[in-house]
Protein backbone atom coordinates (compact mmCIF):
# COMPACT_ATOMS: atom_id res chain seq x y z
CA UNK A 1 0.00 0.00 0.00
CA UNK A 2 1.18 3.54 -0.68
CA UNK A 3 2.43 5.59 2.23
CA UNK A 4 0.08 8.55 2.16
CA UNK A 5 1.01 11.60 4.20
CA UNK A 6 -1.15 12.18 7.29
CA UNK A 7 0.94 14.99 8.79
CA UNK A 8 -0.46 18.44 9.51
CA UNK A 9 3.14 19.58 9.97
CA UNK A 10 3.96 18.69 6.36
CA UNK A 11 1.26 20.87 4.78
CA UNK A 12 0.11 20.50 1.18
CA UNK A 13 -2.80 22.93 1.36
CA UNK A 14 -3.32 26.60 2.17
CA UNK A 15 -5.43 25.88 5.27
CA UNK A 16 -2.94 23.29 6.55
CA UNK A 17 -0.11 25.81 6.15
CA UNK A 18 -1.93 28.29 8.40
CA UNK A 19 -2.73 25.58 10.94
CA UNK A 20 0.92 24.48 10.90
CA UNK A 21 2.09 28.05 11.53
CA UNK A 22 -0.38 28.38 14.39
CA UNK A 23 1.01 25.19 15.91
CA UNK A 24 4.58 26.51 15.85
CA UNK A 25 3.54 29.85 17.38
CA UNK A 26 1.63 28.00 20.11
CA UNK A 27 4.66 25.78 20.68
CA UNK A 28 6.89 28.83 21.03
CA UNK A 29 4.42 30.48 23.41
CA UNK A 30 4.21 27.30 25.49
CA UNK A 31 7.99 27.14 25.73
CA UNK A 32 8.14 30.75 26.92
CA UNK A 33 5.51 30.20 29.62
CA UNK A 34 7.07 26.89 30.67
CA UNK A 35 10.53 28.47 30.89
CA UNK A 36 9.31 31.38 33.00
CA UNK A 37 7.30 29.21 35.41
CA UNK A 38 10.09 26.65 35.84
CA UNK A 39 12.57 29.48 36.29
CA UNK A 40 10.44 30.96 39.07
CA UNK A 41 10.16 27.54 40.72
CA UNK A 42 13.93 27.13 40.67
CA UNK A 43 14.34 30.67 42.03
CA UNK A 44 11.83 29.99 44.82
CA UNK A 45 13.66 26.81 45.87
CA UNK A 46 17.11 28.37 46.04
CA UNK A 47 16.28 31.96 47.02
CA UNK A 48 17.69 33.11 50.31
CA UNK A 49 15.14 33.99 52.97
CA UNK A 50 16.62 37.46 53.46
CA UNK A 51 16.04 38.28 49.78
CA UNK A 52 13.97 41.50 49.41
CA UNK A 53 10.25 40.77 49.49
CA UNK A 54 9.57 43.51 46.94
CA UNK A 55 11.69 41.81 44.28
CA UNK A 56 10.10 38.45 45.03
CA UNK A 57 6.63 39.88 44.55
CA UNK A 58 7.69 41.54 41.28
CA UNK A 59 9.03 38.26 39.94
CA UNK A 60 5.92 36.31 40.95
CA UNK A 61 3.51 38.86 39.51
CA UNK A 62 5.54 39.48 36.36
CA UNK A 63 6.52 35.91 35.65
CA UNK A 64 3.42 34.18 36.99
CA UNK A 65 0.73 36.54 35.72
CA UNK A 66 1.90 39.25 33.32
CA UNK A 67 4.07 37.20 30.94
CA UNK A 68 1.60 34.27 30.61
CA UNK A 69 -1.30 36.70 30.11
CA UNK A 70 0.51 38.68 27.40
CA UNK A 71 1.72 35.52 25.66
CA UNK A 72 -1.68 33.79 25.71
CA UNK A 73 -3.44 36.98 24.60
CA UNK A 74 -1.06 37.27 21.65
CA UNK A 75 -1.69 33.65 20.67
CA UNK A 76 -5.45 34.15 20.92
CA UNK A 77 -5.30 37.27 18.77
CA UNK A 78 -3.26 35.45 16.12
CA UNK A 79 -5.55 32.41 16.11
CA UNK A 80 -8.65 34.62 15.77
CA UNK A 81 -7.03 36.56 12.93
CA UNK A 82 -6.68 33.48 10.72
CA UNK A 83 -10.19 32.12 11.35
CA UNK A 84 -11.95 34.26 8.71
CA UNK A 85 -9.64 32.93 6.00
CA UNK A 86 -10.05 29.33 7.17
CA UNK A 87 -13.84 29.70 7.02
CA UNK A 88 -13.98 31.65 3.76
CA UNK A 89 -16.30 29.89 1.28
CA UNK A 90 -14.97 28.67 -2.04
CA UNK A 91 -15.55 31.07 -4.95
CA UNK A 92 -18.32 30.48 -7.46
CA UNK A 93 -17.43 27.90 -10.08
CA UNK A 94 -15.14 25.93 -7.77
CA UNK A 95 -14.97 22.17 -7.95
CA UNK A 96 -17.71 20.83 -5.68
CA UNK A 97 -17.67 17.39 -4.08
CA UNK A 98 -20.26 15.91 -1.75
CA UNK A 99 -18.84 13.39 0.68
CA UNK A 100 -21.17 11.22 2.75
CA UNK A 101 -19.96 9.42 5.84
CA UNK A 102 -21.34 5.87 5.97
CA UNK A 103 -20.50 3.25 8.59
CA UNK A 104 -17.66 2.63 7.76
CA UNK A 105 -16.74 4.03 4.35
CA UNK A 106 -17.03 7.22 2.28
CA UNK A 107 -19.46 7.94 -0.57
CA UNK A 108 -17.90 10.53 -2.88
CA UNK A 109 -20.03 12.40 -5.42
CA UNK A 110 -18.61 14.94 -7.85
CA UNK A 111 -21.21 17.60 -8.64
CA UNK A 112 -21.86 19.73 -11.70
CA UNK A 113 -22.26 23.51 -11.55
CA UNK A 114 -26.02 22.88 -11.28
CA UNK A 115 -25.57 20.69 -8.21
CA UNK A 116 -26.36 17.44 -10.02
CA UNK A 117 -24.28 14.30 -9.46
CA UNK A 118 -21.78 13.98 -12.29
CA UNK A 119 -20.42 10.63 -11.10
CA UNK A 120 -19.94 8.70 -7.88
CA UNK A 121 -16.94 6.89 -6.47
CA UNK A 122 -15.91 5.68 -3.01
CA UNK A 123 -13.07 5.99 -0.49
CA UNK A 124 -10.88 7.93 -2.90
CA UNK A 125 -10.84 11.61 -3.81
CA UNK A 126 -8.88 13.18 -6.64
CA UNK A 127 -8.22 16.90 -6.72
CA UNK A 128 -6.45 19.34 -9.05
CA UNK A 129 -3.54 21.29 -7.57
CA UNK A 130 -3.81 25.06 -7.01
CA UNK A 131 -7.59 25.08 -7.38
CA UNK A 132 -10.10 25.73 -4.57
CA UNK A 133 -12.47 22.88 -3.74
CA UNK A 134 -15.72 23.01 -1.80
CA UNK A 135 -16.71 19.90 0.10
CA UNK A 136 -20.33 19.40 1.06
CA UNK A 137 -20.21 17.07 4.04
CA UNK A 138 -23.14 14.94 5.17
CA UNK A 139 -23.72 11.74 7.13
CA UNK A 140 -26.04 8.87 6.32
CA UNK A 141 -26.13 7.42 9.84
CA UNK A 142 -24.12 8.72 12.82
CA UNK A 143 -21.76 11.64 13.44
CA UNK A 144 -18.51 11.33 11.51
CA UNK A 145 -15.71 13.87 10.96
CA UNK A 146 -13.93 14.51 7.67
CA UNK A 147 -10.22 15.25 8.03
CA UNK A 148 -7.33 15.42 5.58
CA UNK A 149 -4.50 16.55 7.91
CA UNK A 150 -2.08 17.58 5.15
CA UNK A 151 -4.69 19.77 3.42
CA UNK A 152 -6.64 21.43 6.24
CA UNK A 153 -8.71 21.17 9.38
CA UNK A 154 -11.48 18.71 10.17
CA UNK A 155 -15.22 19.20 9.85
CA UNK A 156 -18.02 17.23 11.51
CA UNK A 157 -20.55 15.33 9.39
CA UNK A 158 -23.92 15.40 11.15
CA UNK A 159 -27.06 13.47 10.09
CA UNK A 160 -29.65 15.80 8.61
CA UNK A 161 -27.23 18.67 8.16
CA UNK A 162 -24.83 19.77 5.41
CA UNK A 163 -21.55 21.33 6.49
CA UNK A 164 -19.18 22.95 4.04
CA UNK A 165 -15.39 22.95 3.97
CA UNK A 166 -13.05 24.75 1.60
CA UNK A 167 -9.64 23.28 0.82
CA UNK A 168 -6.91 24.62 -1.48
CA UNK A 169 -4.35 21.94 -2.42
CA UNK A 170 -0.92 23.42 -3.13
CA UNK A 171 1.26 20.34 -3.70
CA UNK A 172 0.93 17.30 -5.94
CA UNK A 173 0.95 14.04 -3.99
CA UNK A 174 -1.03 11.36 -2.19
CA UNK A 175 -2.47 12.22 1.21
CA UNK A 176 -4.39 10.28 3.81
CA UNK A 177 -7.81 11.14 5.18
CA UNK A 178 -9.56 9.73 8.24
CA UNK A 179 -12.74 9.91 10.27
CA UNK A 180 -11.81 12.04 13.28
CA UNK A 181 -14.99 11.43 15.32
CA UNK A 182 -15.58 8.08 17.03
CA UNK A 183 -18.46 6.51 15.10
CA UNK A 184 -18.56 2.87 16.17
CA UNK A 185 -16.85 -0.49 15.79
CA UNK A 186 -14.75 0.14 12.68
CA UNK A 187 -14.03 3.83 13.31
CA UNK A 188 -10.26 3.33 13.24
CA UNK A 189 -10.58 1.58 9.86
CA UNK A 190 -12.56 4.34 8.16
CA UNK A 191 -9.92 5.94 5.96
CA UNK A 192 -9.59 7.27 2.43
CA UNK A 193 -6.98 8.48 -0.05
CA UNK A 194 -6.66 11.92 -1.60
CA UNK A 195 -4.64 12.19 -4.81
CA UNK A 196 -3.69 15.72 -5.84
CA UNK A 197 -2.50 15.98 -9.45
CA UNK A 198 -2.00 18.62 -12.10
CA UNK A 199 -5.02 19.95 -13.96
CA UNK A 200 -4.43 17.89 -17.10
CA UNK A 201 -4.16 14.58 -15.25
CA UNK A 202 -7.21 15.41 -13.12
CA UNK A 203 -9.31 16.29 -16.18
CA UNK A 204 -8.36 13.00 -17.85
CA UNK A 205 -9.36 11.06 -14.73
CA UNK A 206 -12.62 12.99 -14.48
CA UNK A 207 -13.54 12.18 -18.09
CA UNK A 208 -12.83 8.52 -17.44
CA UNK A 209 -14.96 8.51 -14.29
CA UNK A 210 -17.94 9.94 -16.17
CA UNK A 211 -18.01 6.94 -18.48
CA UNK A 212 -19.63 3.58 -17.83
CA UNK A 213 -17.49 0.67 -16.74
CA UNK A 214 -14.94 -0.49 -19.29
CA UNK A 215 -13.85 -4.05 -18.60
CA UNK A 216 -10.12 -4.54 -19.23
CA UNK A 217 -8.85 -6.93 -20.44
CA UNK A 218 -11.52 -8.91 -22.33
CA UNK A 219 -14.79 -9.45 -20.41
CA UNK A 220 -14.96 -12.49 -18.12
CA UNK A 221 -18.50 -13.87 -18.47
CA UNK A 222 -18.02 -16.33 -15.62
CA UNK A 223 -16.87 -13.62 -13.22
CA UNK A 224 -19.86 -11.48 -14.11
CA UNK A 225 -22.14 -14.47 -13.56
CA UNK A 226 -20.64 -15.03 -10.09
CA UNK A 227 -21.14 -11.33 -9.29
CA UNK A 228 -24.84 -11.65 -10.10
CA UNK A 229 -25.37 -15.11 -8.63
CA UNK A 230 -23.92 -14.08 -5.28
CA UNK A 231 -26.29 -11.10 -5.04
CA UNK A 232 -23.69 -8.33 -5.31
CA UNK A 233 -25.92 -6.06 -7.50
CA UNK A 234 -28.36 -5.73 -4.59
CA UNK A 235 -25.84 -3.44 -2.86
CA UNK A 236 -23.48 -2.22 -5.59
CA UNK A 237 -23.77 -0.24 -8.81
CA UNK A 238 -21.73 -0.83 -11.94
CA UNK A 239 -22.74 1.80 -14.47
CA UNK A 240 -23.30 0.32 -17.91
CA UNK A 241 -24.79 -2.85 -16.43
CA UNK A 242 -28.05 -3.64 -14.68
CA UNK A 243 -26.35 -3.59 -11.28
CA UNK A 244 -27.82 -0.56 -9.51
CA UNK A 245 -27.60 -1.17 -5.76
CA UNK A 246 -27.01 1.89 -3.59
CA UNK A 247 -26.32 0.40 -0.16
CA UNK A 248 -22.61 -0.15 -0.76
CA UNK A 249 -19.90 1.62 -2.75
CA UNK A 250 -20.23 2.24 -6.48
CA UNK A 251 -17.94 -0.28 -8.23
CA UNK A 252 -18.02 1.18 -11.75
CA UNK A 253 -14.28 1.88 -11.86
CA UNK A 254 -13.28 -0.28 -8.90
CA UNK A 255 -10.19 -1.73 -10.60
CA UNK A 256 -8.56 1.69 -10.88
CA UNK A 257 -8.75 2.47 -7.16
CA UNK A 258 -5.74 2.29 -4.89
CA UNK A 259 -7.30 0.61 -1.86
CA UNK A 260 -10.25 -1.50 -0.72
CA UNK A 261 -12.23 -1.61 2.51
CA UNK A 262 -12.05 2.19 2.98
CA UNK A 263 -8.29 2.43 2.84
CA UNK A 264 -7.33 -0.56 4.96
CA UNK A 265 -6.00 -2.89 2.21
CA UNK A 266 -4.20 -2.41 -1.10
CA UNK A 267 -6.30 -3.12 -4.17
CA UNK A 268 -4.52 -6.37 -5.02
CA UNK A 269 -5.81 -9.85 -5.84
CA UNK A 270 -4.89 -11.60 -2.59
CA UNK A 271 -6.15 -8.74 -0.43
CA UNK A 272 -9.40 -8.61 -2.40
CA UNK A 273 -9.94 -12.35 -1.98
CA UNK A 274 -9.42 -12.06 1.77
CA UNK A 275 -11.81 -9.12 1.93
CA UNK A 276 -14.56 -11.00 0.08
CA UNK A 277 -14.43 -14.25 2.04
CA UNK A 278 -13.46 -12.96 5.51
CA UNK A 279 -14.98 -9.51 5.52
CA UNK A 280 -15.83 -9.34 9.23
CA UNK A 281 -12.45 -10.66 10.30
CA UNK A 282 -10.74 -7.97 8.27
CA UNK A 283 -13.11 -5.18 9.35
CA UNK A 284 -15.40 -6.05 12.28
CA UNK A 285 -18.82 -4.45 12.20
CA UNK A 286 -18.95 -3.77 8.47
CA UNK A 287 -22.37 -4.36 6.91
CA UNK A 288 -21.07 -6.27 3.89
CA UNK A 289 -21.60 -10.02 4.41
CA UNK A 290 -18.63 -12.34 4.16
CA UNK A 291 -18.78 -14.95 1.40
CA UNK A 292 -16.91 -17.75 3.16
CA UNK A 293 -18.60 -20.32 0.94
CA UNK A 294 -16.32 -19.12 -1.86
CA UNK A 295 -13.38 -20.68 -0.02
CA UNK A 296 -14.68 -24.03 -1.25
CA UNK A 297 -15.23 -22.65 -4.76
CA UNK A 298 -11.84 -21.17 -5.67
CA UNK A 299 -12.65 -21.02 -9.38
CA UNK A 300 -15.63 -18.77 -8.63
CA UNK A 301 -13.58 -16.59 -6.29
CA UNK A 302 -10.80 -16.20 -8.86
CA UNK A 303 -13.28 -15.30 -11.58
CA UNK A 304 -15.08 -12.78 -9.36
CA UNK A 305 -11.84 -11.08 -8.35
CA UNK A 306 -10.68 -10.96 -11.98
CA UNK A 307 -13.99 -9.36 -12.97
CA UNK A 308 -13.76 -6.70 -10.26
CA UNK A 309 -10.15 -5.92 -11.04
CA UNK A 310 -11.05 -5.46 -14.72
CA UNK A 311 -13.55 -2.68 -13.96
CA UNK A 312 -11.68 0.40 -15.17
Amino acid sequence: MDHASHSTLNPAGAAAEQISQLFYWMLAGGIVIWGVVVGLAVYAIFVRKEHPLRMTRALVIGGGAVIPTVTLSGLMAYSLSIMPELHRPAPDGSLTIRVSGVRWWWRVEYLTDDGEVEFETANEIRLPVDRPVEFKLVSEDVIHAFWIPALGGKMDMIPGRENRLRLDPTKVGTYGGVCAEYCGTAHAQMMFRVIVSDEQEFDAWRRQQRSDAIIEPAPNPFGRQVFWRRGCPACHTIRGTEADGSVGPDLTHFGSRMTIGAGILPNESDALKGWIVRTHRVKPGVEMPGFESLIDAPEELDALVAYLEALR
